[in-house]
């Protein structure tokens, strides 16, 4: 019986040390596969503007990456897979907005990060495109 309470206090003192770090893990992927949305995302707007002439509108949205905004003309979508614009990997929306309000850029889209709220610092910070 003794020897079986020291292998589950091992057991328990190795899970304690492993699963932070596999959850540090675990966070990271999803800021790394937020990061490869946005830039992916990035491209297809970029396509957008080759045919449309410009980024959609803050009104327009992702939404004009699916269905033709009214009045545009030269529009060759939809520009993406599916029927819903994708979402970042905590299943919150990416925000965009046109103009930009950042210097040297056209538009910002971002994600709020797994807080889903606006600001935070470190893990919890904005994923914005570069």
């Amino acid at each position: 019986m003794l020897e079986l309470l020291v292998v589950l206090a091992i057991l328990g003192l190795l899970i304690g040390l492993v699963a932070p770090a596999a959850l540090r893990q675990l966070g990271s992927a999803k800021e790394k596969i937020a990061h490869q949305s946005i830039e992916r995302l990035t491209s297809v707007l970029d396509i957008y503007k080759l045919d449309v002439g410009s980024y959609p509108t803050t009104e327009q949205g992702l939404q004009a990456l699916l269905v033709r905004p009214e009045g545009v003309t030269h529009w060759s979508g939809p520009y993406l897979k599916g029927e819903k614009v994708p979402e970042d990997p905590w299943g919150h929306p990416f925000l965009y907005r046109m103009p930009s309000e950042r210097p040297g850029h056209d538009y910002d889209l971002y994600s709020l990060g797994p807080t889903g709220k606006p600001g935070g610092a470190g893990s919890d910070a904005e994923i914005v495109n570069d």
